[in-house]
């Protein structure tokens, strides 16, 4: 049997925007466009141009991703001519390749939101969509309320799909805004949506007020949609959007949905799913949820019992599917044996092999537990993990002693001045660098890096791109536990952690590991 193609839409970078809390820079934006993009989605929506100064930005160069660029606006209002709404025609002028109008098809809204007729409503989405196409723009068009506009009155909102479909839009999207229609509701109305406009051109957009958004989108994709819109992990306004991480390891995995449909995202991409989850809580700066399905530090997680022994001997027991295919893994919270064999999988991973009986695992183990116990995240921290693994395991390099450092944060005039100073010690060299910086931490990376005697040519390229800062335990004297991002030359990223009541003491900590991964990644030989 074909298969039949499923698009995915991710709509992270506006609808998912409007999470309370969230606000995205332009650098946000393109570490996001370059994760989805990664991950092999086939469109992006990036944004509302002429809405505010970073969307504008971002739609003002062409992106290149093989995934569909795509712009968000509104159709054009009521009463003006296309070429006389400014909204309709940054739409047009955008640099993407399609736009979403986004429509009402609820007539309640239409008559209180809009203050225009039913009539005049149709007559703005068939001008907007043929604007678009003439312009050669592929078009996607969002029936906001759609499901509460069909119960109210399913003529006016199916006549709200045709007239998008009827005017050359590729997608004809329906939406469950309120986020309240259950899945039954959705299948029966899809299904009889698909008798006006094919399934091949139908999308659901769903909402995550009762906790079905995942579930509707799968019920609408059944009923026959072919295209479904979510957002990372869920983000959205109120309680989120549908969950696209957890669609796309469903629909990938699942033999119901995979013996039916393909999807873009392959089976090796499908393995950096983790990553891209956790990765994405981390920009946004909040701890990762741990029973998050398919990606949840939790998902593969089993603690004592039966299920435990189970789980060792035959891992399908008590998994519905193999947590390496998203790019999880199995933990096993039993013993200190359980432990270990989690440990002995990790170390793998970086290319470590030890045998089982190695009795530096009991010390690193021990290591591990108590650091975790402290406030280090080693699951956030990779580089991290594998330095602490490697010198535990007597396999890092000697490359310099940092001596003493001192920062200085000083106000002159109207102005803040942080400065610092680093003595470090290369073989029988000492280097006293000093650096200025718009803050104690960028002060530190400035002095640190400025000049480290012969391993200087392989740090040229480095630079710090994310910081991030925790409080595990709340006052003023908390602990804090710090996460650097650290970029280089070719494009690597990697993430180093610190912990300390002292937040320039947990960062110089992570600024060190960085700088010491980066020669590890280099194969930099010590200092003897």
């Amino acid at each position: 049997m074909t298969r039949e193609h499923i698009s995915l839409f991710d709509t992270t970078l506006r609808d998912g925007q409007q999470t309370p809390g969230v606000d995205f820079s332009l650098d946000d934006k393109l570490v996001v466009i370059e994760m989805l993009d990664s991950l092999g989605v086939d469109y992006i929506e990036g944004g509302y141009p002429g809405a505010n100064p970073t969307d504008t930005a971002l739609y003002s160069e062409d992106r290149k991703t093989k995934a569909t660029f795509t712009a968000f606006g509104m159709v054009k209002r009521a009463g003006r001519s296309v070429s006389n709404d400014s909204g309709l025609q940054d739409l047009i002028r955008a640099n993407s390749k399609a736009v979403c109008f986004v429509a009402k098809s609820w007539d309640y809204h239409v008559r209180v939101a809009l203050g225009c007729t039913n009539e005049e409503n149709l007559d703005s989405i068939r001008q907007s969509v043929e604007a678009a196409v003439f312009a050669g723009k592929e078009v996607l068009v969002d029936c906001e309320h759609f499901f509460d506009g069909y119960k109210a009155n399913p003529e006016y909102a199916l006549a709200c799909a045709s007239a998008a479909y009827d005017s050359g839009a590729r997608w004809v999207v329906l939406c469950d805004t309120n986020g309240g229609t259950m899945p039954a509701e959705i299948s029966e109305i899809v299904r009889t949506v698909t008798k006006t406009v094919p399934g091949t051109h139908l999308g659901i957009h769903a909402h995550n007020d009762t906790d079905q958004a995942v579930a509707n989108s799968l019920a609408a994709l059944d009923a026959g949609c072919r295209h479904v819109q979510g957002t990372l992990n869920g983000i959205g306004e109120r309680c989120g959007n549908a969950n696209l991480v957890s669609i796309i390891a469903t629909l990938g995995l699942k033999k119901s949905y995979r013996d039916r449909f393909t999807i873009s995202v392959d089976d090796e991409r499908l393995q950096n799913l983790t990553h891209v989850a956790r990765a994405f809580d981390e920009l946004l700066n909040r701890a990762p949820n741990a029973q998050a399905p398919y990606v949840g530090k939790s998902a593969f997680a089993t603690k004592a019992g039966i299920h435990a022994s189970a789980i060792v001997k035959e891992p399908e027991t008590y998994e519905h599917v193999k947590p390496e295919t998203v790019g999880n893994r199995r933990r096993m919270l039993v013993s200190d044996q359980a432990g270990k064999s989690n440990l002995i999988s990790e170390l793998h991973r970086v290319g470590l092999n030890v045998a089982k009986d190695d009795k530096r695992l009991d010390t690193l183990l021990r290591e591990v537990k108590e650091r975790e116990a402290v406030g280090y995240a080693y699951d956030a921290a990779d580089a991290s993990f594998e330095i602490l693994a490697r010198r535990t395991l007597g396999s890092v390099p000697h490359y310099f002693d940092v001596l003493s450092f001192r920062v200085i944060v000083e106000q002159r005039g109207n102005e803040m001045i942080s400065e610092a100073v680093v003595k470090v010690k290369v073989e029988n060299e000492i280097f006293i660098n000093a650096g200025e910086g718009n803050g104690p931490v960028n002060a530190l990376d400035v002095a640190l890096r400025k000049d480290l005697g012969k391993f200087q040519p392989y740090i040229n390229d480095l630079e710090l791109v994310d910081y991030k800062v925790r409080i595990l335990n709340g006052g003023t004297g908390a602990t804090t536990r710090v996460l650097i991002e650290s970029r280089d030359g070719k494009g690597d990223r990697w993430f180093t952690v610190g912990v300390s009541p002292n937040i320039v003491e947990a960062s110089f900590q992570a600024l060190s590991d960085s700088i010491i991964y980066k020669l590890l990644r280099e194969g930099v030989t010590g200092d003897s």
